[in-house]
């Protein structure tokens, strides 16, 4: 359907002329996520502020066959949000609330564009927080964070965003509003809501979001390690499991990511280490010497240099600002890089990164990498011009052989950013014919016009429309099976 001035004057009527941007200079903001892969410029972007306001414009998109594309901050790196067939952005930025924090039992209901570092600096006057935490956490937001299961550093002991989602609040394609799950840690009912949990918004809208909270640590150590080779921090990664230690995080940065950190923010990491290793424990204060004392011994087996542990919460921070920083100090030297997600077994991890190199050496682009090392989630950047068309190429070229290389060593394709658009094309790569059929019943079942998110995850006929199940290979599905597949 071609979209018309009658329609903004439909929808200003459901959200006030200040809910609706209509410009091409507004409309540009929203034609990507940070991936910028590819670029769409949608038809109308809208900015709700309730549950309610959300399921009125579903339900008139609906109404009208328009595609809808949830939004959170933006900061997606798989063009998730990217909306690439035009049609409704829906921005939940003013979504940005607290609704209600239970102390006693330990949850918070919130709305889905809250920030995520927000809601922690909200519940410390209750010596609780919120525990995924992304290194893009001071800005992205909660729902963006439930769409694509966000990891973060900590997940390795603490588990990512959907070990963390009791309940949602949902509006599905026609603007019917359902609750999901609940208050409790076990609700009765089938477990829906951890299907919506990093489904990219192609099920259903998350509009509020019932969190689990955990108690702040008594006490952290934070430690930091260099090595004269990456394989000697990767092997004293897999030792320090082997011991029968799980640290909070365990993350590392190589000496391309730690020299560009160097050159920006000057916070004393060693320049000459080929990687450094950021190993952080927590929990109550009397056990954390022994463990601290312990890693250090496996560390320097391995073959650290020098040990460095935190004296206090400022020299933590300090630490860690480096390692969350490394996407901003890849973006001040390189005009374009694109960031891997992909995932492999943490004995792997050593090779993976030298088959990394070796890709990137081959197209002569240049590769950094910092990743959650504890459960084998690389982030490698690879480098390029982003005025250079065929480094551009090369570039991807790259990305997708980094991603196939993950499942050649017994991997995945995504640890936390998604699917999206970027990584589509490698889930045929990845998965058999009946296993995407499943799938594509699965979405139909809760959107059968298609017209959520259209297009995202599953991969299509060559230009991202999704095919009915059956045209995915696997059993056929009901001849009476209604709606268009976009």
């Amino acid at each position: 359907m071609t979209f018309s001035p009658a329609h903004l004057d439909e929808l200003r009527a459901l959200l006030g002329d200040d809910g609706v941007l209509a410009s091409e200079a507004a409309r540009f903001t929203y034609e990507a996520d940070a991936l910028a892969l590819e670029k769409h410029m949608p038809d109308v972007v809208v900015l709700p502020r309730s549950s309610d306001e959300v399921a009125a414009v579903v339900r008139w998109a609906h109404a009208r066959g328009l595609p809808v594309t949830p939004r959170g901050a933006g900061t997606g790196l798989a063009g998730g949000a990217t909306p690439e067939h035009g049609g409704v952005v829906l921005s939940v930025n003013r979504m940005d609330r607290v609704l209600r924090v239970d102390p006693e039992r330990m949850f918070a209901w919130v709305q889905p564009g809250l920030v995520n570092l927000w809601l922690s600096q909200q519940l410390a006057s209750h010596d609780l927080y919120y525990a995924p935490d992304p290194a893009s956490q001071q800005v992205s937001t909660v729902g963006g964070n439930v769409a694509t299961n966000a990891g973060g550093p900590h997940c390795l002991k603490y588990g990512v965003t959907l070990n963390h989602v009791l309940g949602l609040v949902v509006v599905m394609y026609d603007g019917t509003v359902l609750t999901l799950g609940g208050e409790s840690c076990d609700a009765p009912d089938f477990d829906l809501a951890s299907i919506l949990v990093g489904s990219e918004g192609t099920l259903g809208i998350a509009t509020e979001i019932c969190v689990r909270l955990l108690p702040r640590p008594q006490a952290v150590k934070t430690m930091l390690f260099d090595f004269t080779s990456v394989e000697a921090a990767c092997r004293t990664v897999s030792a320090v499991i082997a011991r029968g230690t799980v640290p909070a995080a365990m993350e590392i940065m190589d000496q391309h990511t730690v020299q560009l950190i160097e050159d920006w923010l000057h916070l004393g990491l060693a320049r000459d280490a080929a990687a450094v290793l950021l190993i952080e424990v927590d929990g109550p204060a009397v056990s954390l010497e022994t463990q601290v004392e312990a890693i250090a011994a496996l560390a320097t087996a391995q073959g650290a240099r020098s040990t460095r542990v935190a004296k206090d919460a400022a020299e933590r921070a300090a630490i860690w600002r480096g390692r969350k920083s490394a996407f901003g100090a890849y973006g001040r030297t390189a005009s374009g890089f694109y960031i891997m997600d992909g995932v492999v077994p943490r004995t792997r991890l050593a090779e993976a990164l030298s088959e990394v190199y070796r890709l990137c050496s081959e197209r002569g682009l240049e590769a950094g990498n910092v990743f959650h090392a504890g459960d084998g989630n690389l982030h490698p950047h690879v480098l390029f011009d982003a005025d250079d068309d065929a480094a551009r190429e090369r570039a991807l070229d790259a990305s997708h052989e980094i991603l196939r290389m993950c499942i050649r060593f017994g991997g995945t394709i995504s640890g936390e950013h998604g699917v999206g658009i970027e990584k589509r094309p490698m889930m045929r790569e990845l998965f058999a014919p009946a296993d995407l059929e499943l799938m594509g019943r699965v979405r139909h079942a809760f959107d059968p016009g298609g017209l959520l998110n259209p297009g995202k995850i599953l991969p299509g006929d060559g230009d991202g429309r999704m095919p009915h199940p059956a045209q995915m290979g696997g059993a056929a599905v009901r001849p009476d099976a209604e709606g268009p597949w976009i």
